[in-house]
């Protein structure tokens, strides 16, 4: 029986990390994977992909607002502003992360850093100091006007190229959300009597 000649490699392994490592993109920002099997063609994934990071950066925007208000509020309303500011935090966290994945199950690249969040969100940049209590919520309740005002033309918009995913999950799980903490926020603002209940004539004028 002929004898086969049989190369054996020897492969070293080692324990040190190899740090430092870089190399090209494996995709560019901005792009989708060409072929996915999702029955949505690459123009409507561009678009959503688009519009999403878009909302994506402003939700990171009111998250990280929510947070300076939980750290910097002030006054004798503290303790139950501070509480509500950090639950909402924290919500808008969970929020964040499903738009990420949206954006990536579409076959996209969800923007992820401060900056590149920074250079695209729509909402105006908060001063680093402290401000008085009514007018962190006035931000607050401002920052989630941009945020529900682009969730309804997106819903529409996904509605109308096929998206159903995307239509779902922006309306349940970033509209609703938004317009349930807008009306926590806006309460707050309401003028009326902590202790004694004035007579109507007696009333301020709104």
């Amino acid at each position: 029986m002929p004898r086969t000649n049989v190369s054996t490699t020897h492969t070293t392994i080692s324990a040190q990390p190899r740090t430092h490592q870089h190399a090209s993109e494996i995709q560019q920002y901005g792009t989708v994977t060409p072929m996915l099997p999702l029955e949505l063609e690459e123009p409507v994934r561009l678009e959503m992909t688009e519009q999403l990071n878009l909302l994506l950066a402003d939700t990171m925007t009111l998250r990280d607002l929510y947070k300076k208000s939980h750290w910097q509020v002030a006054g004798p309303t503290f303790y139950q502003l501070h509480l509500l500011f950090d639950k909402h935090y924290e919500e808008q966290v969970e929020i964040v992360d499903e738009l990420a994945e949206r954006i990536q199950t579409l076959g996209g690249i969800a923007l992820a850093m401060a900056a590149d969040v920074a250079e695209t969100t729509r909402i105006p940049r908060a001063p680093r100091g402290r401000e008085e209590a009514p007018v962190q919520i006035s931000r607050l309740i401002d920052a989630h006007q941009v945020v529900i005002r682009h969730c309804r033309q997106l819903a529409r918009r996904a509605s109308a190229l096929g998206d159903d995913g995307t239509n779902d999950m922006v309306v349940s799980d970033v509209l609703r959300p938004n317009e349930l903490q807008s009306w926590f926020l806006t309460e707050h603002l309401v003028e009326v009597p902590l202790v004694h209940a004035a007579e109507p004539s007696v009333r301020k004028a709104g």
